[in-house]
């Protein structure tokens, strides 16, 4: 069993920081692909950042040049630091990973509860 938990969600003003952290645990092999998927009310969950084992990333456009992920490969960690942001990032932000747990072989995608995060005009 994997499981993934998120931190670092909360209430900010326009052009404010927050970084969001995540945590996978239980029997995981290795890690493949990790991100961060945002849904706001009334929305389609869609992908904000992604970040391949190698170190590839990817972002949507809207947070490109704002948004940045990281992760830590010994740690199982992945993290999203957001700086000026704005009010249309107010959403309930997951954490995802591809992970090959524990006798393997397969890798399967895991998410976290979701925290809310919001920003005030």
């Amino acid at each position: 069993q994997v499981q993934l938990v998120e931190s670092g969600g909360g209430l900010v003003q326009a052009g404010g920081s927050l970084r969001l952290s995540c945590a996978a645990s239980g029997s995981i092999f290795t890690i493949n692909d990790m991100g961060w998927y945002r849904q706001a009310p009334g929305k389609q969950r869609e992908m904000v950042a992604h970040i391949t084992s190698g170190g590839i990333v990817n972002y949507v456009d809207s947070v490109k040049g704002r948004f940045t992920i990281f992760r830590d490969n010994t740690k199982n960690t992945v993290s999203l630091q957001m700086n000026s942001l704005k009010p249309e990032d107010t959403a309930v932000y997951y954490c995802n990973a591809n992970v090959l747990a524990g006798a393997g072989p397969y890798y399967y995608d895991y998410w976290g509860q979701g925290t809310q995060v919001t920003v005030s005009s």
